[in-house]
């Protein structure tokens, strides 16, 4: 069986008791950082063989994990933090579990996307998340563009060396649009702040942001 098993995304005390359970009892785990996620199996004394599994090297592990499944092992997968797959690697050996007829389960917990959403009081009815936002500038707006014209909530990954420029083109595409910057969830200094995409501006330009960061964009308001 594969266990494709969701990790703190800060707080450890955020992995559910299933996740350990889970974690303590497969024969090996494919981590995409193993000294990060070293620390996590120290922190909650798990003593499991760990493999690499990144971006780098996901087509080769993917081949050898199916095989280690096909042979009756079972494997845990995580990422340096939620949920594996999503934004993260780890789609690529979920298919080929689907392809070859492998078992999988997935383990949840705590998710970013969920938290900003619900944290941000932007309507949740329906929302489009598109993962990190692009690093080159044109297609960074062209991904705004499209998230200033879409009715829908739209929800991203940022990296706070950016955060600024993206402020500052959502400012000009969508400068009534209510906004929330989360930042650092479920660590010490967690924070949800709201406005349009000029006060958030301002704030951050006084005050240069930090940690990982989703925002969240509220949708287009229907012209008629």
């Amino acid at each position: 069986m594969l266990y494709v098993v969701a990790t703190p995304i800060g707080n450890l005390n955020d992995i559910t008791l299933r996740a350990l359970e889970v974690l303590k009892s497969v024969d090996v785990i494919a981590a995409e950082d193993t000294r990060h996620s070293g620390n996590l199996l120290k922190h909650f004394e798990i003593r499991k063989p760990l493999v690499s599994y990144h971006e780098h090297n996901e087509a080769m592990r993917s081949q050898e994990l199916a095989e280690r499944l096909d042979a009756g092992e079972n494997v845990a997968l995580i990422t340096d933090a939620g949920m594996p797959g999503l934004s993260d690697p780890g789609a690529r050996l979920i298919r080929k579990c689907i392809e070859r007829g492998l078992p999988f389960t997935i383990i949840p917990g705590v998710s970013a996307i969920l938290m900003a959403l619900v944290g941000s009081g932007i309507s949740m009815e329906s929302f489009c998340f598109r993962g990190f936002l692009p690093v080159k500038s044109g297609q960074r707006e062209r991904e705004l563009r499209a998230a200033s014209e879409r009715k829908e909530t739209s929800v991203f990954f940022e990296s706070p060396y950016r955060i600024l420029k993206t402020l500052a083109a959502c400012a000009e595409l969508m400068p009534e649009r209510q906004l929330c910057v989360a930042r650092e969830l479920t660590k010490k200094f967690e924070e949800f702040r709201r406005g349009n995409p000029a006060e958030l501006l301002a704030h951050y330009e006084a005050h240069p942001a930090k940690g990982e960061i989703t925002m969240v964009i509220s949708g287009a308001k229907p012209t008629r």
